[in-house]
This record gives C-alpha cells, structure tokens and sequence, in this order.
C-alpha cells in the first residue's frame, strides 16, 4: 500500500495499466492512455500492472475500484477507461491535465 501511495504522490498523473504506453496488453489501457494524450498530457507515468503483481492484488483494496486501469490525477482517484472517456468528450480531462501541467 504505501509503494502504491508512493507512485501516486511521485508524479501529477499516474495510470496504473495493463502493459506500457507503447505495448498496451487491453483495449481499455491503450484507450486510456489515448484518451490522455488527446487532452494534451505530456508527462504521463505509468505503471504496468502485469509486471507487478504486489501492486495488481492490492492497488483495487487501495482506491476501492476492482478493474484496471485506473487514473489518479493529483492524488485523486479518476476512475477507469469509460470515466476518462466521458472526461476527454466533455473537455474536463483537457482542462484538468493542462492544471497539472501547469498551462
């Protein structure tokens, strides 16, 4: 628990997934990140849940959501795929990376 809060609090946007920005391993990972770089997120830091399994068993009992990926911005809990989605369509994830990025 504290490595994940670790991550979490290293970095602005962190998008815990399955598989790397560059070889998504699940539709909704490489949806995700796509999502992200749409609304202009420049310094994007992933982590690979398949290559952590300490982090992929406990990471759901951390944030209370049971699928991945899941997007923290700031330290918060944005939630999965559909909620980063909805985000990118109504213009909110645009404005919320470019707060953290300091535009």
């Amino acid at each position: 628990m504290e490595r994940i809060q670790a991550e979490i609090d290293r970095q602005p946007i962190v998008l815990f997934m399955k598989g790397t920005p560059q070889f998504p391993m699940c539709g909704f990972s490489s949806r995700t990140v796509q999502a992200l770089k749409a609304a202009g997120a420049t310094s994007l830091h992933t982590v690979n849940v398949l290559e952590d399994p300490e982090i992929r068993a406990n990471l759901p009992r951390f944030s209370n959501w049971p699928t991945f990926p899941q997007l923290f911005i700031n330290g918060e809990l944005i939630g999965g795929c559909d909620i980063t989605l909805e985000l990118l369509e109504s213009g909110e994830l645009a404005r919320i990376v470019a707060e953290t990025q300091g535009a």
